[in-house]
């Protein structure tokens, strides 16, 4: 590492510009990271808290399931409930609505369940639990009263973050569900199963005309979710590419630029081993710096923003997009060490003369 560390001094000006051009990267990339896992906390979270071990969905003919789609009738309650293996069933009804509380009034997703389920669910049909992002945004406290298509509820608990779809939860009986379920232009029945045990999930589905999937494979069933983090995931690959190219593209520069002192090193003995570490520890010292620093501004605008944007600062998503930023750039800098694996001593001494 002497000659890397002696062109790190020589040359600070160009490897702090780089190492600036890195720090940016992992900004850009570690913000992008954060507010992606925000988004989706935001529309996927109350989906992800439901007590089952597998979610069961009904797909409308000739078309995948999907949340938005799915009613479960009677029968296919009572048939997932008394196939073999199965422990509990759990219905679960959802719709998105608006709701007025004493502060004001905003867009709730209604949660329809029984208590005691595993999900924060009232005990009586006049009463709801709200999200904490419910009881911040219609500015009610547990006592007070909500008002949901043209019904008055008493709330009884403020429970954790959950939201779907981008709205905050709000959980009601499921004897309340359906009334306001219909009420507002529904079937009133369940959207969702959650189920707990060991059935023959691909038997008991197929019997039922139904898919069993996990919570986590479920999300697909979310139309929002599929295109918001499939267009936040393309940025972020883009940007690992951009940051592999520019990383590469320096260093193959610089590296081209002092072929004669490489040539000259091999001519009084250096192996080409040895100078392929210094090249990469070079390059190593630069992606930890420039990395480093983004990380920092990375954790700084991530705690400023997060209380204005859906925003999770994580080591999912910091330290993850961190050590991806390093293993491309050193795989771009490794690029450029065919000039010394190939370089030739008799190529030095001829310049020289």
């Amino acid at each position: 590492m002497y000659v890397a560390w002696r062109d790190l001094r020589f040359a600070r000006g160009r490897f702090a510009l780089i190492g600036a051009v890195v720090a940016l990267i992992t900004l850009l990339v570690g913000f992008l990271s954060g507010l992606t896992g925000g988004l989706a906390a935001q529309n996927v979270s109350a989906v992800l808290a439901l007590p089952g071990d597998r979610l069961v969905l009904h797909p409308a003919e000739g078309a995948s399931a999907t949340f938005a789609d799915s009613a479960i009738d009677d029968e296919t309650v009572a048939a997932w409930r008394a196939a073999p293996g199965v422990d509990t069933v759990t219905a679960v009804g959802i719709t998105q609505t608006r709701a007025e509380g004493p502060g004001s009034a905003t867009a709730v997703a209604l949660f329809g369940l029984d208590a005691g389920t595993g999900f924060a669910a009232p005990r009586r049909d006049d009463e709801v639990d709200l999200s904490a992002g419910a009881a911040k945004a219609l500015g009610a406290a547990v006592g007070d009263d909500v008002s949901i298509a043209g019904s008055s509820y008493r709330v009884t608990a403020i429970g954790g973050d959950e939201w779907y779809s981008h709205t905050p939860v709000v959980s009601l009986s499921t004897v309340a569900w359906t009334t306001l379920a219909q009420r507002l232009g529904g079937t009133g029945q369940p959207t969702v199963l959650a189920v707990t045990g060991s059935p023959a999930w691909d038997s008991v589905a197929a019997d039922t005309g139904t898919t069993a999937s996990t919570p986590l494979a479920s999300l697909t069933a979310l139309s929002t979710f599929r295109s918001e983090i499939g267009s936040l995931a393309l940025m972020i690959a883009m940007l690992f590419g951009v940051s592999a190219l520019v990383v590469g593209a320096f260093f193959t520069v610089w590296t081209m630029q002092r072929s004669a002192d490489i040539a000259v090193l091999k001519a009084l003995g250096a192996s080409t081993p040895a100078l392929v570490r210094d090249a990469l520890g070079q390059a190593l010292v630069v992606l930890a710096l420039g990395v480093g620093v983004g990380l920092g501004l990375t954790a700084a605008l991530g705690a400023l923003a997060g209380g204005a944007l859906p925003f999770v600062l994580s080591p999912l998503t910091t330290l993850a997009p961190a050590a991806v930023m390093i293993a491309l750039g050193l795989l771009g800098a490794a690029v450029s060490l065919r000039t010394v694996t190939s370089s030739d001593p008799l190529t030095a001494l001829r310049s020289t003369r």
